[in-house]
Protein backbone atom coordinates (compact mmCIF):
# COMPACT_ATOMS: atom_id res chain seq x y z
CA UNK A 1 0.00 0.00 0.00
CA UNK A 2 2.96 2.33 0.67
CA UNK A 3 4.76 1.35 -2.52
CA UNK A 4 5.18 3.81 -5.40
CA UNK A 5 2.08 4.37 -7.47
CA UNK A 6 1.89 2.66 -10.86
CA UNK A 7 -0.30 4.69 -13.21
CA UNK A 8 -0.51 2.10 -15.95
CA UNK A 9 -1.73 -0.73 -13.74
CA UNK A 10 -4.12 1.55 -11.85
CA UNK A 11 -6.09 2.32 -15.00
CA UNK A 12 -6.71 -1.41 -15.56
CA UNK A 13 -7.95 -2.25 -12.06
CA UNK A 14 -11.41 -2.02 -10.50
CA UNK A 15 -12.00 1.46 -9.12
CA UNK A 16 -13.56 0.17 -5.91
CA UNK A 17 -14.14 -2.97 -3.84
CA UNK A 18 -15.48 -3.44 -0.31
CA UNK A 19 -15.41 -6.43 2.05
CA UNK A 20 -17.98 -6.03 4.82
CA UNK A 21 -18.97 -8.15 7.83
CA UNK A 22 -22.62 -7.06 8.37
CA UNK A 23 -25.63 -6.20 6.23
CA UNK A 24 -26.26 -2.84 7.93
CA UNK A 25 -22.87 -1.50 6.90
CA UNK A 26 -23.22 -2.93 3.40
CA UNK A 27 -26.57 -1.17 3.05
CA UNK A 28 -24.88 2.16 3.79
CA UNK A 29 -22.03 1.56 1.36
CA UNK A 30 -23.99 0.39 -1.69
CA UNK A 31 -25.94 3.63 -2.42
CA UNK A 32 -22.85 5.79 -1.87
CA UNK A 33 -20.85 3.54 -4.20
CA UNK A 34 -23.58 3.83 -6.82
CA UNK A 35 -23.59 7.60 -6.42
CA UNK A 36 -19.84 7.66 -7.14
CA UNK A 37 -20.27 5.53 -10.25
CA UNK A 38 -19.25 2.15 -8.84
CA UNK A 39 -21.14 -1.15 -9.13
CA UNK A 40 -23.05 -2.42 -6.08
CA UNK A 41 -21.70 -5.91 -6.80
CA UNK A 42 -18.29 -4.72 -5.66
CA UNK A 43 -19.55 -4.65 -2.05
CA UNK A 44 -18.70 -8.15 -0.85
CA UNK A 45 -19.37 -10.02 2.39
CA UNK A 46 -16.59 -11.47 4.52
CA UNK A 47 -14.49 -8.70 6.05
CA UNK A 48 -10.72 -8.34 6.07
CA UNK A 49 -9.80 -12.01 5.91
CA UNK A 50 -11.99 -12.57 2.87
CA UNK A 51 -10.32 -9.54 1.28
CA UNK A 52 -6.86 -11.06 1.83
CA UNK A 53 -7.95 -14.39 0.32
CA UNK A 54 -9.62 -12.78 -2.70
CA UNK A 55 -6.86 -10.29 -3.47
CA UNK A 56 -4.16 -12.97 -3.27
CA UNK A 57 -5.49 -14.34 -6.58
CA UNK A 58 -6.99 -11.22 -8.22
CA UNK A 59 -5.85 -7.66 -8.88
CA UNK A 60 -6.49 -5.23 -6.05
CA UNK A 61 -8.75 -2.21 -6.73
CA UNK A 62 -7.73 1.44 -6.68
CA UNK A 63 -9.82 2.00 -3.52
CA UNK A 64 -10.33 -0.84 -1.05
CA UNK A 65 -12.80 -0.67 1.86
CA UNK A 66 -12.30 -3.40 4.50
CA UNK A 67 -14.17 -4.30 7.69
CA UNK A 68 -12.02 -5.16 10.73
CA UNK A 69 -14.94 -6.06 13.02
CA UNK A 70 -14.20 -9.81 13.02
CA UNK A 71 -10.43 -9.41 13.24
CA UNK A 72 -8.81 -10.34 16.56
CA UNK A 73 -5.49 -8.76 15.57
CA UNK A 74 -6.26 -5.83 13.23
CA UNK A 75 -2.69 -4.61 12.86
CA UNK A 76 -1.31 -8.01 11.94
CA UNK A 77 -4.16 -8.62 9.52
CA UNK A 78 -3.62 -5.21 7.88
CA UNK A 79 0.01 -6.13 7.37
CA UNK A 80 -1.15 -9.33 5.71
CA UNK A 81 -3.40 -7.27 3.46
CA UNK A 82 -0.44 -5.10 2.45
CA UNK A 83 1.34 -8.18 1.16
CA UNK A 84 -1.40 -8.94 -1.37
CA UNK A 85 -2.33 -5.37 -2.36
CA UNK A 86 -0.76 -3.88 -5.46
CA UNK A 87 1.19 -0.62 -5.17
CA UNK A 88 -0.97 2.49 -5.03
CA UNK A 89 -4.12 0.93 -3.53
CA UNK A 90 -5.83 3.36 -1.15
CA UNK A 91 -7.24 1.43 1.83
CA UNK A 92 -10.07 2.61 4.09
CA UNK A 93 -10.95 0.49 7.13
CA UNK A 94 -13.91 0.33 9.48
CA UNK A 95 -14.37 -1.36 12.83
CA UNK A 96 -15.95 -1.27 16.27
CA UNK A 97 -12.83 -0.60 18.39
CA UNK A 98 -12.69 3.00 19.61
CA UNK A 99 -9.00 3.26 20.47
CA UNK A 100 -6.79 6.23 19.55
CA UNK A 101 -3.65 4.10 19.62
CA UNK A 102 -5.16 1.59 17.20
CA UNK A 103 -6.23 4.45 14.94
CA UNK A 104 -2.73 5.89 14.88
CA UNK A 105 -1.12 2.49 14.35
CA UNK A 106 -3.45 1.76 11.44
CA UNK A 107 -2.61 5.09 9.79
CA UNK A 108 1.09 4.40 10.30
CA UNK A 109 0.69 0.98 8.67
CA UNK A 110 -0.49 2.68 5.48
CA UNK A 111 -4.29 2.85 5.47
CA UNK A 112 -5.91 6.15 4.48
CA UNK A 113 -8.75 6.33 7.03
CA UNK A 114 -10.50 4.42 9.81
CA UNK A 115 -14.26 4.86 10.26
CA UNK A 116 -15.69 3.88 13.62
CA UNK A 117 -18.99 2.00 13.47
CA UNK A 118 -21.70 3.07 13.25
CA UNK A 119 -20.88 5.68 10.61
CA UNK A 120 -23.24 7.51 8.29
CA UNK A 121 -23.33 8.04 4.54
CA UNK A 122 -21.84 11.53 4.75
CA UNK A 123 -18.78 10.29 6.66
CA UNK A 124 -18.31 7.50 4.15
CA UNK A 125 -18.72 9.84 1.20
CA UNK A 126 -16.11 12.26 2.60
CA UNK A 127 -13.61 9.46 3.10
CA UNK A 128 -14.13 8.01 -0.38
CA UNK A 129 -13.90 11.46 -1.96
CA UNK A 130 -10.60 12.06 -0.20
CA UNK A 131 -9.37 8.71 -1.52
CA UNK A 132 -10.28 9.76 -5.06
CA UNK A 133 -8.35 13.01 -4.61
CA UNK A 134 -5.30 11.03 -3.50
CA UNK A 135 -5.47 8.86 -6.61
CA UNK A 136 -5.77 11.95 -8.79
CA UNK A 137 -2.92 13.78 -7.04
CA UNK A 138 0.54 14.33 -8.50
CA UNK A 139 3.19 11.65 -8.28
CA UNK A 140 6.94 11.98 -8.33
CA UNK A 141 8.23 12.36 -11.85
CA UNK A 142 9.86 9.37 -13.49
CA UNK A 143 12.97 9.13 -15.61
CA UNK A 144 15.30 12.02 -16.18
CA UNK A 145 13.05 14.65 -14.64
CA UNK A 146 14.07 13.58 -11.15
CA UNK A 147 17.62 14.75 -11.92
CA UNK A 148 16.54 18.36 -12.46
CA UNK A 149 17.49 20.54 -9.48
CA UNK A 150 14.64 21.56 -7.24
CA UNK A 151 13.89 25.28 -7.15
CA UNK A 152 12.28 26.58 -3.96
CA UNK A 153 10.84 30.10 -3.98
CA UNK A 154 9.26 32.02 -1.11
CA UNK A 155 6.78 34.85 -1.64
CA UNK A 156 6.64 37.47 1.12
CA UNK A 157 4.54 40.63 1.16
CA UNK A 158 5.89 43.76 2.80
CA UNK A 159 2.35 44.71 3.85
CA UNK A 160 -0.99 42.98 4.00
CA UNK A 161 -2.90 43.33 0.74
CA UNK A 162 0.04 43.94 -1.60
CA UNK A 163 -0.85 40.79 -3.55
CA UNK A 164 1.88 38.32 -2.55
CA UNK A 165 -0.60 35.43 -2.39
CA UNK A 166 -2.13 36.43 -5.72
CA UNK A 167 1.29 36.34 -7.38
CA UNK A 168 2.31 33.10 -5.61
CA UNK A 169 -0.73 31.19 -6.85
CA UNK A 170 -0.43 32.71 -10.33
CA UNK A 171 3.26 31.82 -10.66
CA UNK A 172 2.67 28.27 -9.42
CA UNK A 173 -0.18 27.83 -11.90
CA UNK A 174 1.86 29.22 -14.82
CA UNK A 175 4.91 27.09 -14.12
CA UNK A 176 2.82 23.93 -13.89
CA UNK A 177 0.43 24.68 -16.76
CA UNK A 178 2.71 26.22 -19.36
CA UNK A 179 6.11 24.77 -18.47
CA UNK A 180 4.90 21.36 -17.36
CA UNK A 181 6.96 21.47 -14.17
CA UNK A 182 5.74 19.32 -11.26
CA UNK A 183 4.93 22.11 -8.81
CA UNK A 184 3.88 22.35 -5.16
CA UNK A 185 2.16 25.41 -3.68
CA UNK A 186 2.46 25.63 0.11
CA UNK A 187 0.34 28.29 1.85
CA UNK A 188 1.59 28.78 5.41
CA UNK A 189 -1.21 31.16 6.42
CA UNK A 190 -3.20 28.42 8.17
CA UNK A 191 -6.12 30.62 9.24
CA UNK A 192 -6.55 33.16 6.44
CA UNK A 193 -4.70 31.70 3.45
CA UNK A 194 -6.22 32.35 0.01
CA UNK A 195 -4.12 30.26 -2.39
CA UNK A 196 -6.59 27.35 -2.54
CA UNK A 197 -9.45 29.83 -2.86
CA UNK A 198 -7.81 31.54 -5.84
CA UNK A 199 -7.55 28.15 -7.55
CA UNK A 200 -11.19 27.33 -6.74
CA UNK A 201 -10.21 24.44 -4.44
CA UNK A 202 -11.22 23.15 -1.02
CA UNK A 203 -8.01 23.17 1.04
CA UNK A 204 -8.60 19.95 3.00
CA UNK A 205 -7.06 19.11 6.39
CA UNK A 206 -3.56 18.17 5.26
CA UNK A 207 -1.72 21.21 6.63
CA UNK A 208 -3.63 21.13 9.93
CA UNK A 209 -2.85 17.43 10.36
CA UNK A 210 0.82 18.12 9.66
CA UNK A 211 1.00 20.82 12.32
CA UNK A 212 -0.83 18.71 14.89
CA UNK A 213 1.29 15.61 14.28
CA UNK A 214 4.63 16.34 12.56
CA UNK A 215 5.79 12.74 13.05
CA UNK A 216 3.31 11.64 10.37
CA UNK A 217 4.96 13.73 7.66
CA UNK A 218 6.60 11.59 4.99
CA UNK A 219 6.34 11.06 1.26
CA UNK A 220 3.08 9.14 1.60
CA UNK A 221 1.57 11.88 3.76
CA UNK A 222 2.47 14.50 1.14
CA UNK A 223 0.88 12.37 -1.56
CA UNK A 224 -2.34 12.05 0.42
CA UNK A 225 -2.61 15.51 1.93
CA UNK A 226 -2.06 17.73 -1.10
CA UNK A 227 -5.00 18.79 -3.24
CA UNK A 228 -4.63 18.61 -6.99
CA UNK A 229 -5.19 21.80 -9.01
CA UNK A 230 -4.13 20.33 -12.37
CA UNK A 231 -1.99 17.45 -13.62
CA UNK A 232 1.22 19.17 -12.50
CA UNK A 233 0.15 21.39 -9.59
CA UNK A 234 -0.76 20.36 -6.04
CA UNK A 235 -1.67 22.65 -3.15
CA UNK A 236 -1.22 22.28 0.59
CA UNK A 237 -3.14 24.90 2.56
CA UNK A 238 -5.71 25.23 5.34
CA UNK A 239 -8.68 27.15 6.63
CA UNK A 240 -8.23 26.48 10.33
CA UNK A 241 -11.04 27.75 12.60
CA UNK A 242 -10.14 31.21 13.88
CA UNK A 243 -10.91 30.07 17.44
CA UNK A 244 -8.32 27.29 17.09
CA UNK A 245 -4.72 28.45 17.62
CA UNK A 246 -2.29 26.33 15.60
CA UNK A 247 0.71 26.03 17.88
CA UNK A 248 3.94 24.81 16.30
CA UNK A 249 7.68 25.15 16.78
CA UNK A 250 8.16 25.14 13.01
CA UNK A 251 9.17 21.48 12.81
CA UNK A 252 6.15 20.59 10.70
CA UNK A 253 6.87 23.39 8.21
CA UNK A 254 10.50 22.36 7.84
CA UNK A 255 9.60 18.69 7.33
CA UNK A 256 7.01 19.66 4.74
CA UNK A 257 9.66 21.62 2.84
CA UNK A 258 11.98 18.61 2.87
CA UNK A 259 9.36 16.14 1.66
CA UNK A 260 8.10 18.52 -1.02
CA UNK A 261 11.67 18.90 -2.33
CA UNK A 262 11.80 15.13 -2.79
CA UNK A 263 8.46 14.87 -4.59
CA UNK A 264 8.35 17.99 -6.81
CA UNK A 265 10.54 19.88 -9.24
CA UNK A 266 9.56 23.31 -8.00
CA UNK A 267 7.94 24.60 -4.84
CA UNK A 268 6.29 27.95 -4.18
CA UNK A 269 5.90 28.90 -0.53
CA UNK A 270 3.46 31.66 0.37
CA UNK A 271 4.99 32.83 3.63
CA UNK A 272 3.32 35.36 5.94
CA UNK A 273 5.69 37.88 7.50
CA UNK A 274 4.93 36.55 10.98
CA UNK A 275 6.03 33.05 9.96
CA UNK A 276 9.27 34.42 8.53
CA UNK A 277 9.99 36.18 11.83
CA UNK A 278 9.11 33.19 14.03
CA UNK A 279 10.88 30.51 11.96
CA UNK A 280 13.81 32.07 10.06
CA UNK A 281 15.36 28.62 9.49
CA UNK A 282 12.62 27.91 6.93
CA UNK A 283 14.43 30.25 4.51
CA UNK A 284 17.80 28.50 4.74
CA UNK A 285 17.21 26.31 1.68
CA UNK A 286 15.20 28.81 -0.35
CA UNK A 287 16.78 29.50 -3.73
CA UNK A 288 14.74 32.61 -4.55
CA UNK A 289 12.70 35.05 -2.52
CA UNK A 290 10.09 37.26 -4.13
CA UNK A 291 9.45 40.33 -1.98
CA UNK A 292 6.16 41.88 -3.06
CA UNK A 293 5.71 45.52 -2.16
CA UNK A 294 3.79 48.69 -3.00
CA UNK A 295 4.98 52.25 -3.51
CA UNK A 296 4.00 53.65 -0.12
CA UNK A 297 5.87 55.04 2.86
CA UNK A 298 5.07 52.07 5.11
CA UNK A 299 6.04 49.57 2.41
CA UNK A 300 9.30 51.44 1.83
CA UNK A 301 10.20 51.08 5.48
CA UNK A 302 9.34 47.37 5.52
CA UNK A 303 11.14 46.67 2.24
CA UNK A 304 14.32 48.04 3.80
CA UNK A 305 13.82 45.80 6.83
CA UNK A 306 13.15 42.69 4.76
CA UNK A 307 16.14 43.24 2.48
CA UNK A 308 18.32 43.60 5.55
CA UNK A 309 16.77 40.46 7.06
CA UNK A 310 17.51 38.39 3.96
CA UNK A 311 21.10 39.58 3.86
CA UNK A 312 21.61 38.36 7.43
CA UNK A 313 19.44 35.22 7.50
CA UNK A 314 19.31 33.89 3.93
CA UNK A 315 22.32 35.27 2.07
CA UNK A 316 22.16 32.46 -0.50
CA UNK A 317 18.69 33.39 -1.71
CA UNK A 318 18.29 35.47 -4.86
CA UNK A 319 15.94 38.30 -3.94
CA UNK A 320 13.47 39.47 -6.59
CA UNK A 321 11.76 42.73 -5.66
CA UNK A 322 8.34 43.26 -7.24
CA UNK A 323 6.28 46.45 -6.97
CA UNK A 324 2.72 45.18 -7.41
CA UNK A 325 -0.62 46.85 -8.06
CA UNK A 326 1.03 50.08 -9.09
CA UNK A 327 -1.70 52.54 -10.18
CA UNK A 328 -1.45 54.28 -13.51
CA UNK A 329 -1.55 58.03 -14.10
CA UNK A 330 1.11 58.91 -11.56
CA UNK A 331 -1.20 58.72 -8.52
CA UNK A 332 1.54 57.43 -6.23
CA UNK A 333 2.26 58.01 -2.58
CA UNK A 334 5.98 57.65 -3.39
CA UNK A 335 7.51 57.64 -6.86
CA UNK A 336 9.53 54.68 -8.04
CA UNK A 337 12.66 56.84 -8.14
CA UNK A 338 12.25 57.95 -4.53
CA UNK A 339 11.40 54.41 -3.47
CA UNK A 340 14.56 53.01 -5.06
CA UNK A 341 16.67 55.81 -3.60
CA UNK A 342 15.42 54.96 -0.11
CA UNK A 343 15.95 51.20 -0.34
CA UNK A 344 19.27 51.65 -2.19
CA UNK A 345 18.51 49.18 -4.96
CA UNK A 346 16.37 48.89 -8.05
CA UNK A 347 12.93 47.37 -8.25
CA UNK A 348 13.16 44.29 -10.47
CA UNK A 349 9.60 44.32 -11.78
CA UNK A 350 6.63 46.70 -11.73
CA UNK A 351 3.20 45.12 -12.20
CA UNK A 352 0.39 47.59 -12.91
CA UNK A 353 -2.94 47.58 -11.10
CA UNK A 354 -5.79 46.17 -13.20
CA UNK A 355 -8.90 46.03 -10.98
CA UNK A 356 -11.21 44.80 -13.74
CA UNK A 357 -9.07 41.74 -14.43
CA UNK A 358 -8.65 41.04 -10.71
CA UNK A 359 -12.42 41.13 -10.19
CA UNK A 360 -12.99 38.88 -13.19
CA UNK A 361 -10.46 36.36 -11.92
CA UNK A 362 -12.19 36.23 -8.53
CA UNK A 363 -15.61 35.75 -10.11
CA UNK A 364 -14.40 32.91 -12.35
CA UNK A 365 -12.37 31.17 -9.65
CA UNK A 366 -9.19 31.54 -11.71
CA UNK A 367 -5.72 32.79 -10.93
CA UNK A 368 -4.82 36.31 -12.03
CA UNK A 369 -2.37 34.84 -14.54
CA UNK A 370 -5.10 32.80 -16.22
CA UNK A 371 -7.62 35.63 -16.31
CA UNK A 372 -5.10 38.19 -17.55
CA UNK A 373 -3.40 36.14 -20.28
CA UNK A 374 -3.64 38.81 -22.99
CA UNK A 375 -3.08 41.88 -20.81
CA UNK A 376 0.05 43.66 -19.69
CA UNK A 377 -0.49 42.31 -16.18
CA UNK A 378 -0.52 38.77 -17.56
CA UNK A 379 2.68 39.42 -19.49
CA UNK A 380 4.46 40.71 -16.38
CA UNK A 381 3.31 37.78 -14.24
CA UNK A 382 4.57 35.39 -16.92
CA UNK A 383 7.96 37.10 -16.84
CA UNK A 384 8.01 36.63 -13.08
CA UNK A 385 7.12 32.94 -13.45
CA UNK A 386 9.92 32.46 -15.98
CA UNK A 387 12.36 34.08 -13.61
CA UNK A 388 11.20 32.01 -10.64
CA UNK A 389 11.43 28.73 -12.60
CA UNK A 390 14.79 29.49 -14.19
CA UNK A 391 17.41 26.81 -13.68
CA UNK A 392 20.28 29.15 -14.52
CA UNK A 393 22.88 29.92 -11.90
CA UNK A 394 21.44 32.28 -9.35
CA UNK A 395 23.00 35.68 -9.84
CA UNK A 396 23.45 38.25 -7.17
CA UNK A 397 21.18 41.22 -7.69
CA UNK A 398 23.08 44.27 -8.89
CA UNK A 399 22.80 47.51 -7.01
CA UNK A 400 23.19 45.74 -3.70
CA UNK A 401 20.75 43.87 -1.52
CA UNK A 402 21.75 46.00 1.38
CA UNK A 403 23.74 48.98 0.20
CA UNK A 404 26.39 50.79 2.16
CA UNK A 405 24.17 52.85 4.43
CA UNK A 406 22.83 51.80 7.82
CA UNK A 407 19.21 50.86 8.39
CA UNK A 408 18.69 53.93 10.57
CA UNK A 409 20.18 56.08 7.84
CA UNK A 410 17.76 54.69 5.30
CA UNK A 411 14.82 55.25 7.59
CA UNK A 412 16.04 58.78 8.09
CA UNK A 413 15.77 59.26 4.35
CA UNK A 414 12.09 58.33 4.56
CA UNK A 415 11.35 61.36 6.70
CA UNK A 416 12.45 63.56 3.81
CA UNK A 417 9.94 61.80 1.58
CA UNK A 418 7.10 62.55 3.97
CA UNK A 419 7.87 66.26 3.87
CA UNK A 420 7.68 66.43 0.05
CA UNK A 421 4.80 68.23 -1.55
CA UNK A 422 2.16 65.85 -2.97
CA UNK A 423 2.49 67.12 -6.51
CA UNK A 424 6.21 66.50 -6.47
CA UNK A 425 5.80 63.01 -5.04
CA UNK A 426 3.48 62.16 -7.89
CA UNK A 427 5.77 63.50 -10.58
Amino acid sequence: MNAPFNTASASQRDPFQAYICDDETADIIRPVATELGWAEEKVNKGGLRNAVQSLSVTASPNILFVDLSESSDPLNDINGLAEVCEPGTVVIATGQVNDVRLYRDLLTSGIQDYLLKPFNADQLRDSLTQAQMILAGPRQADGGETDRPHVMTAFIGTRGGVGASTLASSVAWLVSQEQGRLTALLDLDVHFGTDALSLDLEPGRGLIDAIENPSRIDGLFIERAMVKANDKLAVLSAEAPINQPMLTDGTAYYQLEEEIKNAFELSVIDMPRQTLIQFPHLLQDVNKAVIVTELTLAATRDTIRLLSWFKSNAPGAQVILVANRVPSGGQLEITRKDFETSIERRVDMVIPFDPKTAIQAAKLGKTLAEAARSSRVGSMVKQLADRVASLDDFEEVASGDAGSGSLMGKLGGLKALVSKKPEKAEA
